[in-house]
């Protein structure tokens, strides 16, 4: 149990944090080297695979980036055969994406990684974790709204 009034429990918290998110990104990021991409191509192909047909203003609302941050990713996504973009039948000035076969594919594949490592680590740490680990997670989320 961490003592939030210890600083060296918050500390080793904070280490922890990293270090989860190390190991739960680290088989997606080798998997996206081996194709020249990263973690920002990860988000956006995971987030796309959750709502496809989203706009580019929704996905900048998700990933709370800017555009710019969003452009090259993206594109080269785009260039990459991963990811469609199309203009919406109600208004052209709106993009609509999804992931194409391919897309879906390595989407599918870097996910797997992450819920079967997540899987394994939840049920080991018995049955009360999985619903105070996503308690948690859902307060740093909603931190900064």
């Amino acid at each position: 149990m961490i003592d939030i009034n210890k600083e060296d429990d918050i500390l080793a918290a904070i280490e922890l944090l990293y270090f989860g998110y190390r190991a739960f990104t680290n088989g997606p990021d080798e998997l996206l080297a081996k194709r020249g991409l990263n973690r920002s191509h990860h988000r956006i192909l995971y987030f796309i695979a959750r709502q496809d047909g989203q706009s580019v203003g929704q996905l900048l609302q998700t990933l709370d980036i800017s555009k710019q941050a969003l452009n090259t990713p993206l594109r080269q996504l785009t260039a990459m055969g991963l990811v469609k973009s199309r203009k919406n039948a109600e208004d052209a000035r709106v993009r609509e994406l999804r992931l194409t076969a391919d897309g879906k594919k390595l989407e599918k594949q870097l996910t797997r990684t992450q819920r079967g490592l997540l899987q394994e680590v939840l049920v080991s740490a018995g049955p009360t974790a999985a619903q105070g680990w996503k308690k948690v997670m859902r307060h740093l989320a909603n931190c900064n709204d």
